[in-house]
């Protein structure tokens, strides 16, 4: 239920405003990556502004999940650790006999 709730209230209009932003910018655009000379040819790519935005989205997208990614590192070595030391206690503790079940309280 909330999937679908999430959908429809966030995508939905996402992709409405992604679309028309596609539609309204389809002209070629010039993205330079030498400051100093700007008509150098071999760094200026042609493109539609759309296409670059939607590819500083993404470039976006994985370079937040990497930082996030390596910044919760530490958390993910201590549940290891924890979960490692919880198993061990685990096969050391003796397992109870198999015999006849005890009573319940008040019965």
């Amino acid at each position: 239920m909330f999937n679908r709730i999430l959908l429809v209230v966030v995508f939905v209009p996402l992709a409405i405003v992604l679309i028309a932003l596609a539609v309204a910018n389809r002209e070629a655009a010039s993205f330079t990556l030498d400051p100093f000379n700007p008509g150098n040819p071999a760094l200026t790519v042609h493109m539609p502004l759309f296409v670059m935005l939607f590819i500083a989205l993404v470039l976006g997208l994985f370079i937040g999940s990497a930082a996030t990614w390596l910044r919760q590192g530490r958390y993910r070595k201590l549940a290891r650790q924890r979960g490692l030391e919880a198993q061990s206690v685990r096969d050391q503790s003796p397992r109870a006999p198999a015999g006849p079940a005890l009573p319940k309280p008040g019965a």
